[in-house]
C-alpha cells in the first residue's frame, strides 16, 4: 500500500517527535518515590553539610524525599560500589569527590568509575589552602618557597591522609616549585590544626573549611589557596597560581548516578541542582564553611572528572605514591 505523500510526511513527523515526547514525559513524571543519595563519608563536617543542604532543596523541588545515606569506608569505595550496583533509574545518586579521581590509580577496584558512574552535576569546590604555623618566619607563598629551599628536608608539611587529594597537592607543589619537605599524613583536619598552632608541624595543605576559623582568628597564617581562583570567603588570600603559574589543585564535589540513568532524568536533576546552587540562601550557607558552588552542565562535569583522573595518575606515578 502506498501512502499519500502528505499523510506519509505527517506520520513521519509524529514518529520523529516521539523520542522527545517520551523524554519529556519521563522528566515530568520523575520522581514518584523517594530518592536515595549515597554519601560515602561519615555524617558531620563540611561534606555532609553541603549534601544535606542540597538534599533539602531537591526534596522541595522534586516533591519527593531525597534521603541522605551515609556509607563511609574504603576511601569512598563502599558507598561507590553501592551506587554502581543500584538500578540506573534515577532513584540512586552518589556524592562524588576528588577521591574518586585518585583511587583508580592506587587500587584495583571492582568497578570502573568513569564507566560505571555518570556525572549529573557539580556541587561545590571545597578549596585546599597552604597554611603555616605562627612560628614560621614567612608571610607569603614566595617567602615560603624561598624558606623551604634554604631548609631542605627540615619542614614538616601535613596532609589529611596518605594518598588523599591533600597529599597529592603537597607532592604536586613540591615538584612544581622544586622544594624538599617531609610529608606527615594525618587522619583528618582537627589534629592538623592543633599541631600547626602548637608548632609540632610547620605547614599544612588542608581543606579551607577546616582551616578557615583558625586563619580568621590569626592562630595560623594562610599563604595561598590551591584552587584556580580566590575564594569570596577570603578575598585577600591569593590563589597559588597568581604567584606560581600552573600551581593549582582544583578539588570538587558533585553528584553522580549509575551509568545508563535516563538522559531526561539527568537533565532534570542538573537543572534543579543548578537552581539550588544559584540560590542566595544556599550560597550563603556554603560560604559559611568555605565552599564555592560549582554550576556546570552534566557533560562538563564528566569531562572534568576524566581530566582530573588523568592528571592525578601522572602525579601518583611520578611521586611513587602507594595506597596504605
Amino acid at each position: 500500500m502506498t501512502l499519500p505523500r502528505r499523510k506519509f510526511l505527517r506520520l513521519a513527523s509524529v514518529a520523529a517527535a516521539l523520542p522527545a515526547l517520551s523524554r519529556a514525559a519521563i522528566a515530568q513524571s520523575y520522581p514518584t518515590r523517594p530518592v536515595r543519595w549515597i554519601v560515602p563519608y561519615p555524617a558531620g563536617g563540611a561534606t555532609d553539610l553541603v549534601a544535606r543542604l542540597m538534599g533539602q532543596w531537591l526534596t522541595e523541588r522534586l516533591g519527593q524525599p531525597v534521603i541522605i545515606d551515609n556509607r563511609p569506608g574504603g576511601g569512598t569505595n563502599i558507598g561507590t560500589q553501592a551506587a554502581v550496583s543500584s538500578p540506573a533509574d534515577g532513584y540512586t545518586l552518589l556524592f562524588t569527590a576528588s577521591t574518586h579521581t585518585i583511587n583508580v590509580s592506587l587500587q584495583t577496584l571492582p568497578f570502573n568509575f568513569l564507566r560505571d558512574i555518570t556525572m549529573v552535576s557539580g556541587l561545590a569546590e571545597l578549596p585546599l589552602v597552604l597554611a603555616v604555623g605562627p612560628k614560621v618566619p614567612v608571610k607569603t607563598l614566595a617567602e615560603f618557597v624561598g624558606y623551604a629551599k634554604t631548609n631542605p628536608g627540615k619542614i614538616n608539611v601535613a596532609s589529611f591522609g596518605s594518598a588523599t587529594i591533600s597529599h597529592l597537592a603537597i607532592e604536586f607543589f613540591k615538584a612544581t616549585v622544586g622544594i624538599d619537605m617531609v610529608h606527615v599524613p594525618y587522619r583528618g583536619g582537627a589534629q592538623i590544626m592543633a599541631d600547626l598552632i602548637s608548632g609540632q608541624i610547620q605547614a599544612a595543605i588542608d581543606s579551607l573549611p577546616s582551616a578557615l576559623p583558625h586563619i580568621r582568628s590569626g592562630a595560623i597564617r594562610g599563604l595561598a589557596l590551591m584552587s584556580p581562583a580566590r575564594s569570596p570567603v577570603l578575598p585577600d588570600l591569593p590563589a597559588a597560581n597568581e604567584i606560581v603559574p600552573g600551581l593549582e589543585v582544583q578539588t570538587f564535589s558533585g553528584i553522580g548516578a549509575p551509568s545508563g540513568t535516563p538522559a531526561a532524568i539527568v537533565e532534570r536533576l542538573n537543572r534543579e541542582i543548578n537552581a539550588g546552587l544559584a540560590d542566595a540562601t544556599i550560597r550563603a550557607r556554603f560560604a559559611d564553611v568555605g565552599a564555592t558552588p560549582a554550576i556546570v552542565t552534566a557533560s562538563a562535569a564528566n569531562a572534568f572528572v576524566k581530566a582530573q583522573t588523568e592528571k592525578w595518575a601522572k602525579v601518583i606515578k611520578t611521586a611513587g605514591i602507594k595506597a596504605e
